[in-house]
């Protein structure tokens, strides 16, 4: 049987330190994140982060969609791996955390994001509406709208492009029957929609929270 490993709080930061450097501002950001105590669990890991752009790079991915920016970590490092003509568009409704995200973006001198802030639904729906189309879409927002999210994202995306959505082992209580908590049961009731759905070829790849890769058919 595979010898599978225990990703230790060591091993993870072996893997950081040698793999593709962070920038100066990403450094910042995370910094800057760990200041604000609990909120900073809102950030993605370092290692998504560059799996992202590995994803990013190799794809041929020009234009994304983020929904959920916290501070900006996770746009800002999608947007270091487009090209110099590529767009990211990165929705959040908090004002606060999106001009600290701002504030980041213009000191890397990152001109490839535009920032919507208002509620994602709407701002959605305002895209979808445009029939405006992506290659990539990453969900990292607020869990009682994952579903909706998801389904909306699904008609923005284009085929073959990927939908990329975060914590879907929810710290490993997915599978802890122990667990039923609202916010369990949600992670675990979109991880049997995503499941079923015919639309796309999907995994789940466990480095971080979780994240699940979503490829339209």
């Amino acid at each position: 049987m595979p010898k599978k490993l225990d990703l230790t709080e060591n091993l993870e930061k072996y893997i950081i330190d040698h793999s593709e450097a962070l920038t100066d501002v990403q450094k910042q950001i995370i910094q800057y994140n760990i200041s604000l105590g609990d909120q900073q669990r809102l950030q993605i890991s370092v290692s998504q982060a560059q799996f992202l752009q590995t994803l990013i790079k190799i794809s041929n991915i020009k234009k994304i969609l983020e929904v959920g920016s916290f501070t900006g970590f996770s746009a800002l490092s999608m947007a270091l791996a487009l090209p110099s003509d590529g767009l990211l568009i990165s929705l959040d409704k908090n004002s606060e955390f999106s001009m600290k995200a701002q504030y980041f973006y213009e000191k890397a001198n990152e001109k490839k994001i535009k920032q919507i802030i208002k509620p994602a639904i709407e701002s959605l729906k305002e895209l979808k509406d445009s029939s405006q189309k992506f290659d990539l879409i990453f969900i990292d927002a607020d869990k009682e709208n994952y579903l909706k999210y998801y389904e909306t994202c699904i008609d923005l995306v284009n085929k073959n492009g990927l939908i990329i959505i975060d914590n879907v082992l929810w710290h490993g209580e997915v599978i802890d029957n122990t667990k039923n908590d609202k916010f369990t049961n949600i992670i675990r009731e979109f991880n049997t929609h995503i499941k079923k759905d015919s639309r796309i070829i999907k995994n789940i790849i466990p480095i971080g929270d979780g994240l699940t890769i979503c490829i339209k058919r």
